[in-house]
């Protein structure tokens, strides 16, 4: 008997990473779970996935817990599981990005909101049926950011260290239970989120998300462990990593 495919939610999927991994995955004849929140680019990224897989596009949110628990109930009543979480929606923040000591608080929460409670969100509606089958796949999308002190990165950087700590955590709790957590950082990527990062900066030399995003196959098809911290660049020898 053919086993059954397995199932993948990818969050900011309209563009850059997050992108690239869905088409990866979609060639794969992954059946797909999509959102993103700018609604153009979203809905030319979901014309060109249907062309290989099958697919729920719904746009919106992720900090919305109402869209997210509707992503998660759309894609088990579509496709009866969910075996993939691969959370790759990420805000940088106020652009120009300001130094802690100027940094609003009200856009620090955002960012929290966004780069950590969000992932945990998706995370907690997923893992019943992960947990219910022995197996499963969460992925965390984090930064160089989260361990080296870059000035002015201070709040994405603190996001994304917490991002990785809850991963940390979580894992722990799941010792056991089938479900594995990845934590993986990129890269510098030339992508829109770095440029709005610093903008004016000439990202030009830096290389595009589609060379990163192969490590992600990579891992949800070969890596085993429970839990690991992986440098996507390091497991395509023949790129270096960065922020």
């Amino acid at each position: 008997m053919q086993q059954q495919q397995r199932v993948a939610v990818i969050t900011g999927a309209s563009r850059g990473l997050g992108l690239e991994i869905a088409r990866l995955f979609a060639r794969r004849r992954m059946p797909l779970v999509i959102t993103a929140r700018g609604r153009d680019a979203f809905e030319a990224a979901a014309d060109e996935l249907r062309e290989f897989t099958e697919l729920i596009a719904l746009p919106g949110d992720v900090v919305d817990p109402a869209h997210a628990e509707r992503l998660v109930r759309l894609g088990l009543e579509r496709f009866g599981r969910i075996d993939i979480l691969v959370n790759n929606a990420s805000s940088i923040g106020p652009s120009p990005m300001p130094a802690l000591e100027a940094y609003p608080l009200e856009a620090f929460d955002e960012v929290l909101r966004v780069n950590v409670a969000a992932p945990l969100h998706l995370a907690q509606l997923v893992l019943p049926g992960m947990r219910a089958r022995g197996d499963g796949v969460i992925v965390n999308v984090t930064s160089d950011a989260a361990i080296e002190a870059y000035p002015g990165w201070g709040g994405y950087g603190a996001s994304k260290a917490a991002l990785e700590h809850l991963s940390r955590v979580l894992a722990a709790e799941l010792e056991g239970s089938g479900v594995r957590v990845f934590v993986v950082d990129p890269g510098d990527m030339n992508t829109q989120m770095h440029r709005e990062a610093e903008p004016g900066v000439d990202l030009s030399q830096l290389p595009g998300p589609e060379l990163s995003a192969p490590a992600f196959l990579h891992l949800i098809e070969g890596e085993r462990a429970p839990f690991g911290r992986f440098q996507a660049r390091a497991l395509t020898p023949s790129l270096a990593g960065g922020r």
